[in-house]
């Protein structure tokens, strides 16, 4: 939010500099984030002079310029090179030195130099007016009034508004600063408390009056509710024309543009008094009867940006007597009921509408505007009619216009202050040291806090309507210390704390598990939790229905709750490939989010993502890219860190991998792990292999809860590894090996291990290689080698039943 300086000492008459206000305002809670110097003529004229043209003679070589010896009243006279064809001798002229800096329409600078044109020195530049940028004229140069003194800066002959602007970053709950009125009232009460006492200078509508009931234009409000005060007044008459300058300057100090003299009127207003207007023209309301109401969903309504919207049944409406739509009250304009050039009667609306309702129409048609910002906050409904008197009174000196209806005005129930009470122990408790009671209150008086009542220890307190951020004893707390001032309460050097005590500590184990990634070369991301509820039915394993939808999404893309973390850590993958990151290794801790008919579930996660290579390119080692061995080895670190030992290898039971494995602990899957299936990673942009691991925290933490060391004999007989490379079909998969070799054998059989996969040159179409490793043991008596020859003969003669495998030389 912009604030002129200059404009907000008409409120305030203060003559501090904008450096040492900003840092008060900042104090208060406005925090200023820059300080901008503004000139209504950019550059403020430096170095333009007031010179007289003594000479002027055609160029020898060029038919359109002129050779001009200038009087620059230095008794040096210069020759200047000019093009304009309206330039003469004795001609006095706006003359920019060597050195100048002027700037163009779109604000871009250039530097006036010594030059040489077609073999003439110039030393400066004749100027016409919008070369200057006092005008849009190119016709010719400016030719001043021949009594100007020669010499003098140009910039002393034009009103040219300097000021400085505050850019202050407003909160949302400070709806009261939302306008220059607004923070002049904070500032007053900043003051006061410093010892500085200001009076708050308002603009008088003491004069405000009707000239005649000729044109007077009901108003029906027919939902209470949604426009609680509605109020309106006729102009006839108007001149629709350029803003004066004074007008056109405070504007653009805040970067608004002006149009005309009404709309720049209500654009003032609303910046002035934080209220926002809306100017109709009046013959266009068709019976000429004004009604604020909703309209049935479907309605089309063509707004002043020309796009043509549909409207929904909880849209606050301005429709005229036959319920066409004029108005998208408090959000937008319509293209056939604004002011036009043409415009001679307008009706002029200053209204209070439901902040609840306009932020949902805001958001509904994508249409942020500087009245929706103030209104889905909450503006003053005290200065609905103030300010429309205002504007009134503006537009009549501006316009020519004359108020020819009296005020028309819904207000059928008055918004109240409301009350709280505050403990005077509470206040002294929650800043942190005693401030007297005499202190409290003048603050309070200075935020217009009124006192209703008083004890020993109690406030009774009534809060202007317009605070609706101050509802609650702590934010009177919080009014009473920032206008105190933060830097004001005394610092202790005494550091207190307690103890608490945890039976376990999610977080500990949570920081064990991410510096152990981070040592292995890991980084740590954080991704949103919405995301899109297409990504739900990229994989047969989650399910649409369970999504857990936003009622009011920001966008398409952000509609969910995710139900997996793959997706989020795909977007990471995407987003940093195509910035040429292509060694990616990632984790995170997050939550999935599930709608059940039993309810809603959310489960705490760590996933973890690699890509690419292991090592960037050195001449030391060979390239080696991460793959499922990878990550397994790092997983299985991982919970080997906290205890977790006796894990079971099966199959994934995921569809997002082509090649996974689910590591379990006492039948509980802690981690699923693999390599994510190709089709499923290029959905994303990403081409290269990717493995991933998802981590069940809650399996994890149950299982640290409960963990106690404990130690075991060893087994007395030795095991026995036995590998095979087996070729097989394509679509075979390690799972149906697993579960086929334990049918085959129970009793010696311990572990079946995948360790690695091949597919490519010097092999049969349609086949693969899968290395796998057995573990054997008899936990009665040594295994001998016959015994061994016999299981894995059993095992081969299984996989080559069921499966057709052959045994891989």
């Amino acid at each position: 939010m912009k604030i002129a300086y200059n404009w907000l000492k008409e409120f305030l008459n203060t003559d501090w500099e904008a450096e040492k206000t900003g840092d008060l305002l900042t104090e208060l809670g406005l925090e200023v984030e820059g300080i901008h110097p503004f000139e209504s003529v950019k550059g403020g004229l430096k170095g333009v002079v007031i010179g007289k043209v003594l000479t002027c003679e055609k160029h020898p070589n060029a038919d359109k310029l002129s050779i001009t010896t200038v009087d620059l009243g230095d008794g040096k006279p210069v020759q200047i090179v000019c093009g304009a064809p309206n330039v003469a001798a004795g001609q006095t002229v706006p003359v920019a030195t060597i050195g100048t800096e002027l700037f163009d329409k779109e604000g871009k600078s250039f530097v006036i130099k010594k030059g040489n044109i077609r073999g003439e020195e110039s030393h400066g530049m004749i100027c016409a007016e919008d070369e200057l940028g006092l005008g849009e004229s190119h016709d010719g140069i400016m030719v001043l009034d021949g009594k100007l003194k020669l010499g003098k800066p140009v910039g002393e002959l034009f009103d040219i508004s300097v000021d400085e602007v505050f850019e202050i970053g407003l909160t949302p709950n400070r709806a009261d600063a939302m306008s220059h009125y607004g923070v002049a009232r904070d500032l007053k009460a900043g003051l006061m408390q410093r010892g500085i006492n200001l009076e708050l200078i308002t603009p008088s509508v003491i004069d405000f009056k009707v000239d005649d009931t000729t044109m007077k234009i009901p108003v029906d409000v027919l939902n209470k509710s949604l426009a609680p005060r509605y109020t309106g007044v006729s102009i006839s008459n108007i001149t629709v024309k350029e803003s004066p300058k004074w007008l056109q300057n405070r504007l653009k100090s805040i970067g608004i543009n002006p149009k005309n003299n009404i709309v720049d009127i209500t654009n003032f207003v609303l910046h002035e008094l934080g209220q926002p207007l809306h100017a109709f023209d009046a013959d266009q309301i068709k019976g000429h009867k004004v009604l604020v109401k909703t309209l049935p969903t479907g309605t089309k309504f063509t707004t002043l940006d020309g796009v043509e919207r549909t409207l929904h049944e909880e849209d606050i409406m301005i429709c005229d007597a036959e319920s066409n739509p004029m108005c998208m009250g408090g959000v937008f304009g319509g293209l056939h009921s604004g002011v036009t050039d043409n415009t001679k009667n307008i009706f002029l609306e200053s209204a209070y509408f439901n902040p609840v309702a306009i932020r949902k129409t805001s958001k509904r048609h994508a249409l942020n505007t500087d009245a929706s910002f103030r209104f889905e906050r909450g503006i003053d409904v005290n200065l609905t009619k103030y300010a429309l008197k205002r504007a009134a009174m503006l537009i009549v000196e501006l316009a020519d216009g004359k108020i020819t209806s009296d005020i028309q005005e819904y207000y059928p129930e008055k918004i109240e202050d409301f009350p709280v009470v505050v403990n005077y122990s509470n206040i002294n408790r929650l800043i942190g040291q005693e401030i007297s009671k005499d202190v409290i209150k003048n603050i309070l008086a200075s935020l217009d806090i009124k006192v209703q009542s008083e004890t020993d220890q109690i406030l009774g307190l009534l809060v202007p309507s317009y605070r609706v951020d101050v509802q609650r004893e702590a934010d009177i707390i919080e009014e009473i210390i920032r206008i105190y001032g933060y830097n004001n309460i005394d610092f202790s050097y005494k550091l207190n704390t307690s103890l608490s005590y945890t039976e376990f500590e999610k977080d500990k184990y949570e920081n064990i598990l991410a510096q152990q990634l981070v040592s292995q070369g890991f980084y740590e991301n954080m991704s949103n939790s919405l995301t899109k509820p297409e990504y739900a039915g990229l994989t047969e394993h989650l399910n649409k229905d369970h999504s857990v939808l936003m009622l009011n999404p920001l966008s398409s893309d952000l509609e969910a709750m995710r139900q997996s973390m793959l997706f989020s850590s795909l977007e990471n993958v995407a987003y940093n490939l195509n910035r040429q990151q292509n060694n990616i290794r990632f984790f995170e801790y997050g939550k999935t989010y599930h709608k059940y008919n039993s309810g809603f579930t959310e489960t705490k996660h760590l996933s973890l993502i690699v890509s690419g290579k292991q090592f960037e390119n050195q001449w030391q080692l060979s390239e080696q890219a991460f793959d499922f061995f990878y990550l397994k080895g790092v997983v299985t670190g991982l919970l080997q860190k906290i205890g977790m030992q006796a894990l079971v290898s099966k199959p994934a039971k995921s569809d997002i991998f082509s090649e996974g494995i689910g590591l379990y602990h006492q039948n509980k899957l802690v981690v699923e792990l693999g390599l994510v299936r190709k089709n499923l990673a290029k959905e994303f942009g990403v081409k290269q292999d990717v493995c991933y691991a998802d981590v069940d925290l809650q399996v994890l933490f149950d299982f640290v809860q409960k963990y106690e060391m404990k130690v075991q004999e060893l087994p007395k007989y030795p095991s026995v590894r036995r590998d095979l490379a087996l070729l097989v079909d394509q679509k075979i998969t390690f799972g149906e090996l697993y579960h086929a070799a334990f049918q085959s054998e129970k009793n010696l059989l311990k572990e079946v291990d995948l360790f690695d996969v091949y597919e490519g040159k010097n092999l049969p179409e349609g086949k693969k290689s899968y290395a796998l490793s057995f573990i054997l043991r008899n936990d009665a008596q040594t295994l001998h080698d016959k015994q061994i020859e016999v299981t894995m003969g059993k095992l081969l003669q299984s996989f080559q039943n069921q499966f057709g495998a052959e045994l891989r030389n």
